[in-house]
């Protein structure tokens, strides 16, 4: 083991510069995907079928397909399209098909999204009845008891499982090097790899500024648990 390559100034930045891609591009899907959740999970629950069979069908075709084929298909098959292309110098939204950063964040968020929104659903489904009926009882309109009673209730009861989405969206933004030109700690791996031929070294150290930063979404989701869901704690006599 020659780790001693991996502490070089070189390779340091490297990793730092991996590092700073992966959290940008996992706080871009993350920010962007929940902001799509919420009006999707809605329609997701929604009595009609032709409100929520589109949402249906989208989170049926996300999940079921792997995240590397959707960065593939976006990357190198929409924005390759001639059509595409003669428009991403001036039209929006295809301008954004130019980035590969951006068609990378825009499967990440679309991936993490279908799984938001089937938690999202999951939680106001699953709203205890007593609450809906106390705001009935209290005079709240429909939208004002989801507002201020069903949402915020699902949200917090959520919250266990959408901390491991996160983590697996964290784990998941290592196949955004297979898009040319995007940078982070898998790419930051390869590229000590293939300048010092020490693979055991660089996607070791890889794994472990992974780990780092599971550990540290562990514990921030921990905190959140701990503030959001201390009313379902046993208590104590």
């Amino acid at each position: 083991m020659q780790f001693d390559v991996i502490f070089t100034t070189e390779a340091l930045q490297l990793y730092w510069s991996g590092l700073l891609g992966t959290l940008e591009i996992l706080i871009s899907c993350l920010v962007i995907g929940g902001l799509l959740s919420l009006p999707m999970a809605l329609m997701r629950v929604s009595t009609r079928w032709w409100v929520s069979g589109p949402v249906w069908l989208f989170t049926y075709v996300i999940r079921g397909t792997p995240l590397l084929i959707q960065v593939y298909i976006i990357y190198y098959g929409v924005a390759q399209l001639d059509w595409v292309q003669s428009r991403w110098d001036d039209v929006w939204p295809w301008t954004g098909f130019k980035d590969p950063f951006i068609c990378a964040v825009l499967a990440f968020s679309l991936n993490t999204c279908a799984y938001t929104v089937e938690m999202l659903a999951g939680g106001i489904r699953d709203t205890d009845a007593g609450e809906i009926e106390a705001a009935q009882a209290m005079g709240l309109s429909k939208w004002q008891t989801l507002r201020r009673i069903v949402l915020p209730s699902a949200m917090r009861r959520t919250l266990p499982a959408y901390s491991n989405e996160v983590i697996m969206m964290l784990h998941s933004t290592s196949l955004a090097s297979a898009v040319p030109a995007v940078f982070d700690i898998t790419g930051a791996a390869r590229s000590i790899y293939s300048d010092f031929y020490l693979p055991f070294e660089a996607f070791i150290t890889a794994g472990v500024i992974y780990l780092a930063l599971t550990f540290t979404l562990v514990g921030l989701f921990k905190l959140a648990e701990n503030h959001w869901l201390a009313y379902l704690k046993p208590r104590g006599h």
